[in-house]
């Protein structure tokens, strides 16, 4: 006997409400959830004993019976609460299946979240990768570009004694194309807070001097560093010269140049 099958006997006991309590509850949670072809049934069988109510001779009711059916009537308008028959239990099988479908649906939702959860991070990681992978391309241009300002014969060389004879000389290689590459060796790091910044000085008389970067160097002490689009043509830059200014770079030099060299 299939589950419909026996589902579809109780129907027509519940349409004419004759089934007792237990039958009553497990159709009722059978129909709860959600089988559309037992309430199609249930709605049928309810038709049925609504057209037989019309083939029933007219026969007058006794008078305590209406009183009770007025009775019901009011007691069910007024909001009285519909209390099963003293006595009557739920089958133990019915418990038994509420509970095993609440742990279901919380494993359901448990496995969601884990899925979830196990999307983003791989989502994460993506991100991460692809972020890896664009400053692998951009670290292999700039070296690229480096290589060419270094090797091209259009290059001008440029060096940039320092102004104290205990710090190291730097040197400059700039491409009218590619831009500007400054060298170093043995570079110390600029005090605390603060940052190296590199100086376009113009030509013009009274020209005042144009920020480029913001540079340091490694821990190692050497420093290579492209400026890839200076604020200055090499045709109009008269020299280069490097301060040290707070960290974030300033709009104009606010101490005396550490390296400076002639352009032309």
């Amino acid at each position: 006997m299939s589950e419909h099958t026996q589902f579809r006997e109780l129907i027509e006991g519940y349409a004419l409400g004759s089934l007792d309590a237990s039958e009553r509850v497990m159709l009722e949670v059978h129909l709860a959830t959600g089988c559309s072809e037992c309430a199609d049934a249930l709605e049928e069988a309810r038709r049925v004993v609504s057209h037989l109510a019309y083939l029933a001779p007219s026969v007058e009711a006794p008078q305590q019976l209406k009183y009770k059916l007025m009775q019901t009537v009011q007691h069910e308008a007024s909001g009285g609460e519909r209390r099963a028959p003293a006595g009557t239990t739920v089958p133990w099988w019915m418990w038994a299946g509420v509970a095993a479908l609440l742990l279901f649906s919380l494993y359901s939702a448990w496995n969601t979240q884990r899925l979830n959860n196990q999307i983003k991070r791989i989502n994460d990681q993506m991100v991460a990768e692809r972020q890896h992978n664009q400053d692998l391309l951009q670290e292999r241009a700039s070296a690229q570009r480096q290589m060419r300002i270094l090797t091209d014969p259009k290059s001008k060389k440029i060096m940039l004694p320092a102004m104290d004879t205990q710090m190291p000389q730097l040197e400059a290689m700039w491409h009218p194309e590619l831009g500007l590459c400054v060298m170093g060796h043995e570079v110390p790091m600029p005090s605390k807070n603060m940052v190296f910044q590199l100086w376009l000085i113009p030509k013009e008389r009274g020209g005042k001097p144009m920020p480029a970067e913001t540079l340091w160097p490694e821990a190692n002490g050497k420093m290579m560093h492209v400026v890839e689009n200076p604020p200055e043509p090499m045709w109009n830059t008269k020299a280069i010269a490097i301060t040290e200014e707070p960290a974030g770079g300033s709009a104009q030099p606010t101490s005396e140049p550490m390296w400076m060299g002639g352009v032309s």
